[in-house]
């Protein structure tokens, strides 16, 4: 078994530093306020300012991995340091500045990272560079995703299942798309529609800036990622903004997390060829007695991307890596043990 430095322990750090100590890894797990792993057999708890500990990891033993679940710009500035470190990593947080840019500089120290591996992105990048290598070039590729309440709740009709600031940075960061085979930026929150979620039915589609690596490693003519909520909630926020009263902090304090209200996660990935064949994945979890949805169906697909590269040392080489440079193998495996773990994953085997 190996041992694994997480950091951050937020709703998806603690699910995933959990199931990677029940794995039988020795887990390390840092966070300013850790509770949520405080106890938990084969997790070695630091409580820290993690920024300030991050290069002296090695003090608590050997570093067969690095988990980073920071949140935002906090994860940003890890990654970067980490760049230096020569470790492996595994990169979640989610930031306007991508890892990419440290791509020479992990060369140089030699480090590896592999970064956006949740859902979205994650899972959909990885489905994306199946349905290119099956039937691409893509004439049009599209990703829906959202984790909501069953049902609208409160007045928002919305609760965040993880950080708010990052759902707010969702709302507020300028939406990179594809029109045309070029890449261009359009307003967030824009093109705004409904789409059929199943059993949930219908609910409202805006743009968001998810796509991210795939606008570079993966042509087509047009390409889009789109945020989805309950009817209502998105116009709230915009008449909230545009009014002047949107308050971060008191917007922290109305989405946080209740664990007692039902949820769900969706996520739809359809790509289309340019000969017309089209191929379509459906994702949906409903969360269980080990966590909420989009703890789970984010974080299995972190955790199962950790130990793919633990079982082989030489999945990737020197530099960083986006999610969509795993093979096939690997990708089927996470799908695989995704739905081994009750997620609903409909649509073409992945071989």
């Amino acid at each position: 078994m190996a041992v694994v430095h997480c950091l951050g322990t937020g709703l998806v750090g603690a699910w995933v530093a959990k199931r990677l100590a029940a794995a039988g890894h020795d887990v390390h797990a840092y966070d300013i306020q850790p509770h949520r792993v405080l106890g938990i057999d084969g997790i070695t708890v630091h409580p820290c300012d993690v920024l300030e500990e991050l290069m002296s990891m090695s003090r608590n033993g050997p570093v067969d991995m690095v988990v980073n679940m920071l949140p935002g710009d906090i994860g940003h500035m890890a990654t970067t340091d980490l760049a230096e470190s020569g470790y492996r990593v595994v990169d979640l947080s989610f930031s306007k500045f991508t890892p990419d840019r440290d791509d020479q500089k992990a060369r140089d120290y030699g480090a590896r990272i592999l970064w956006d591996v949740g859902i979205a992105p994650g899972l959909s990048n990885m489905l994306l560079a199946v349905a290119d290598r099956r039937i691409g070039p893509l004439e049009k590729a599209e990703v829906w995703v959202g984790g909501n309440p069953t049902g609208p709740y409160g007045e928002w009709k919305y609760m965040a299942p993880f950080s708010p600031i990052d759902v707010i940075a969702e709302y507020t960061r300028p939406a990179r798309v594809i029109r045309d085979g070029e890449e261009v930026v359009l307003p967030a929150l824009s093109q705004r529609h409904m789409v059929d979620t199943g059993e949930h039915g219908e609910m409202e589609a805006f743009l968001t800036d998810g796509l991210r690596s795939v606008l570079k490693s993966i042509p087509a003519v047009e390409m889009s990622e789109f945020t989805v909520r309950w009817p209502g909630h998105i116009q709230k926020f915009i008449d909230t903004r545009e009014l002047g009263d949107l308050d971060e902090n008191e917007l922290i304090f109305e989405w946080s997390y209740n664990h007692k209200i039902p949820e769900f996660t969706w996520m739809k990935v359809r790509a289309e060829a340019r000969d017309g064949k089209v191929l379509e994945w459906e994702v949906e979890d409903h969360g269980g007695d080990d966590g909420h949805s989009m703890a789970r169906a984010t974080g299995m697909v972190t955790a199962c991307c950790v130990e793919a590269w633990l079982e082989n040392s030489k999945m990737l080489p020197l530099g960083v890596h986006a999610p969509e440079v795993l093979s096939d193998r690997v990708i089927a495996k996470i799908v695989d043990t995704m739905k081994s773990n009750r997620v609903r994953i409909e649509g073409p085997e992945i071989l």
